[in-house]
């Protein structure tokens, strides 16, 4: 397994690994070329370590494994943060470490799959911390990350596309989709833009009112 770059720029994104299901070596090398600071949540700390990942930042609240060090002594120096507040996730307290820590922009991996609840509340953290940081979901089928109101980017035919409403998403215009929105409505639970797809090769364009919307950029492994 390849260590990330030695660097410390917080222009660069951070990494964190969370504790959902693992993604592929090829996903996760990817990622590991591009992240200055690599922060490991406690309970995917003996996994990460199996692949032999280098280690900035390891936290959580250890309530699996209360000697962590034991375990990081050959990943010296890496810096071990005890969090024991009940009152957020694991997730949400390591964004909070790299935000003050001026990190403006955050990859994250790991975090969907497993246990349904989980995935869910990480996902939902990407509209929480929109204003402070770039926040980005990475797995093998999907890149999760909040649009901001005026959006464009060019992409292939066929390439899978779905708008997630958090709440109710006013106002939607598209263009460049194979079903596109003029003033639309998205709420979550009752009309979701998933499973749509560009046209035709070139820009996708979507602006929307009111409300937070999330982009899911798909695509089928197999």
């Amino acid at each position: 397994m390849s260590s990330h770059h030695i660097v410390r720029d917080t222009q660069e994104p951070a990494l964190i690994i969370a504790n959902g299901e693992a993604c592929s070596l090829d996903l996760l090398n990817q990622l590991l070329e591009w992240n200055p600071i690599v922060m490991v949540l406690d309970g995917a700390l003996q996994r990460v370590l199996e692949l032999g990942i280098k280690i900035d930042i390891v936290l959580g609240d250890f309530d699996r494994e209360h000697h962590p060090e034991n375990f990081l002594a050959h990943q010296n120096p890496v810096e071990i943060i005890h969090t024991p507040d009940q009152n957020k996730t694991d997730l949400e307290k390591g964004i909070d470490l790299l935000l003050s820590r001026n990190h403006k922009a955050i990859n994250i991996i790991w975090a969907t799959g497993r246990r349904a609840d989980h995935t869910i509340n990480n996902i939902s953290n990407l509209v929480r911390y929109q204003e402070q940081a770039t926040l980005v979901i990475y797995d093998d089928y999907s890149k999760i990350y909040c649009l901001p109101k005026k959006f464009d980017k060019w992409y292939t035919k066929g390439t899978p596309i779905s708008l997630i409403p958090i709440g109710i998403v006013s106002g939607i215009t598209t263009t460049g989709l194979k079903y596109n929105l003029v003033q639309d409505e998205l709420t979550i639970g009752y009309k979701s833009g998933s499973s749509n797809e560009a046209a035709e090769d070139g820009t996708i364009t979507i602006t929307y009112e009111q409300g937070n919307l999330l982009m899911m950029e798909c695509w089928d492994n197999a």
